[in-house]
């Protein structure tokens, strides 16, 4: 099994940050600066993306032991988007190993159905498709749907696209192999046997994650904590980084004597 490229800054208890679909782990540079004066940060690229080679096929339970084999043996782990998912089956299927859990803006099922509020499913069919015909132009498309409603948008984007082409571009097979986790995935049976200390942050203005999924999985999970960002869409770390890190400060030190 191969390695990841795993970057490592700070003292103090280790967090393990993961970065959503199409990105790499530069995308966390303007949250760093103040997490390293508390604590160990690793951030990871997942397979092929940023640093990290491809490991075509992986399903969401894989990709979860070829991070847990190379990761701190406790840490809080905190996923973005697709990396909530990751950070989440970490949680369900090694929870001796995580001292706490945070997602933003994710979701444990990322796709609507009746009942439940979530990306269409035509709009993943679309960007599989697009993937084909030019992968780099659908990466930037989706840069800007995430940050769509933000009013910072077009500094949102172009701060997403800064951190994503300072490094390698994405492998095309691990674009289409996320894309195939968000479609599929469905972790919210899972939800309510979850353990560990779970903060669950949202975009008020998000257009992928309704913040109406914040209600709809506590009743999933009703010992988890919430925090709505109030001006933020799909990447609430980049248009308001003080107040997500301020909630994160918050969250580790009620919950994590450690920390």
């Amino acid at each position: 099994m191969a390695s990841c490229d795993w970057q490592s800054h700070g003292q103090g208890p280790d967090l393990v940050l993961i970065h959503g679909w199409g990105m790499n782990s530069a995308v966390w540079s303007l949250i760093l600066p103040y997490l390293t004066a508390h604590y160990r940060v690793h951030c990871v690229d997942l397979p092929g993306f940023g640093y990290s080679a491809a490991q075509p096929g992986l399903t969401l339970k894989e990709l979860a032991q070829v991070l847990l084999k190379e990761s701190p043996a406790h840490a809080t782990w905190i996923g973005w988007s697709l990396g909530g998912l990751v950070a989440t089956q970490v949680a369900q299927v090694a929870p001796q190993r995580v001292t706490g859990l945070v997602t933003i803006a994710s979701s444990p099922k990322f796709v609507a159905e009746p009942g439940w509020r979530g990306i269409k499913p035509g709009v993943l069919s679309d960007f599989s498709r697009q993937l084909e015909r030019d992968f780099s132009l659908t990466v930037e498309r989706f840069m800007a749907l995430q940050a769509m409603g933000s009013p910072t948008a077009r500094k949102d984007v172009k701060a997403l696209k800064d951190a994503v082409f300072s490094r390698p571009a994405p492998d095309p097979r691990a674009l289409a192999d996320g894309l195939t986790m968000l479609a599929d995935t469905d972790l919210r049976q899972g939800c309510g046997a979850i353990t560990v200390p779970w903060l669950r942050m949202y975009g008020r203005l998000d257009g992928l994650v309704p913040v109406s999924v914040a209600d709809a999985v506590l009743k999933l999970a009703p010992d988890s904590y919430c925090e709505v960002l109030t001006h933020s869409a799909h990447a609430p770390f980049v248009t308001e980084p003080e107040a997500v890190v301020d909630t994160l400060n918050t969250f580790l030190g009620n919950h994590l004597p450690e920390a």
